[in-house]
């Protein structure tokens, strides 16, 4: 899997919403100002050939569907952050969080609890 572009990222969360749709569907949900048709239409066949959406054709319509799911390319997203700027490490992930995000003790709390409720699951 491959790292997705703004334009690209944005396409693919529409897409992921809809389940399904055409390029003009993609459009129709995108914030304005709205980008030209072909603009859209390039980056889905950019996205098809990276393999995260095919399509079906009726006609001369194609209809286009994720290949990836959101949840597949968050795993990937996140591996990534963790190994390019936390080296791997959860306690750095946490650290970060703390004191560059302001979080809190409750939120810590919650989190502490959650990595408890997951490490009970192993």
């Amino acid at each position: 899997m491959r790292e997705l572009t703004k334009a690209e990222e944005q396409v693919m969360l529409i897409l992921w919403e809809m389940k399904e749709g055409l390029v003009k569907d993609v459009i129709d949900k995108m914030e304005p100002p709205k980008p030209a048709y072909n603009t859209v239409s390039t980056v889905v066949r950019v996205l098809e050939g990276k393999g995260f959406l095919d399509h079906k054709a009726i006609g001369n319509t194609h209809i286009y569907f994720p290949l990836i799911s959101e949840e597949q390319y968050k795993h990937f997203a996140f591996d990534k952050v963790m190994n390019n700027y936390f080296e791997n490490n959860y306690q750095s992930l946490v650290s970060f969080l703390v004191k560059e995000k302001n979080m809190d003790m409750n939120e810590l709390d919650e989190l502490i609890a959650l990595a408890e409720q997951l490490k009970n699951k192993n």
